[in-house]
């Protein structure tokens, strides 16, 4: 397979600049704000985002070496298949979350319940759309028992080799 190569279109700014200790999902992240700084030949792509209260943000976990098909998650004490869970260390080191959009002044987005690594590189901005992205009735798998802690709980060592 060819190798595929993206190129960054903005820098998520956070308040966390350490792994150790954020959040783990944005539910855990109510209240924090963020910006996104935007590629000044990317801006056009902007229009009419202001129109949208939430985004996906597709992001590269910058930070991220290496990766192991099976892990202990956070919400869990039991080995999963990683592709059965949301750690960062992937074969492809990509992140997404659902923020919530303040406002866009210029190049710059403010967002809101950011759970992403002060410098993050941005990948892509799509808009959260209820009728296409949330599908009504859905199973959890293993997360079942377990998805109503996530907000409480916080990021630790088991995924960073090197504890930034």
């Amino acid at each position: 397979m060819e190798q595929i190569i993206y190129r960054p279109i903005g820098i998520i700014h956070t308040p966390f600049h350490k792994l150790k200790g954020m959040p783990i999902q944005p539910g855990g992240a109510q209240g924090v704000g963020g910006t996104i700084e935007i590629r000044e030949d990317c801006l056009d792509g902007l229009q009419d985002l202001d129109g949208f209260s939430h985004i996906i943000i597709l992001y590269h976990f910058h930070k991220s070496r290496g990766f192991s098909l099976e892990v202990i998650p956070f919400l869990d004490d039991k080995p999963r298949g990683l592709f059965a869970t949301r750690a960062p260390r992937r074969p492809n080191s990509l992140g997404m979350s659902v923020v919530e959009l303040i406002k866009i002044e210029g190049a710059t987005l403010h967002i809101m319940n950011v759970d992403i690594l002060d410098g993050t590189p941005l990948l892509d901005i799509k808009p959260y759309v209820p009728d296409f992205d949330h599908p009504g009735s859905c199973r959890k798998g293993w997360l079942e028992m377990r998805s109503d802690i996530s907000a409480c709980i916080r990021s630790d060592d088991r995924f960073n080799g090197d504890n930034s």
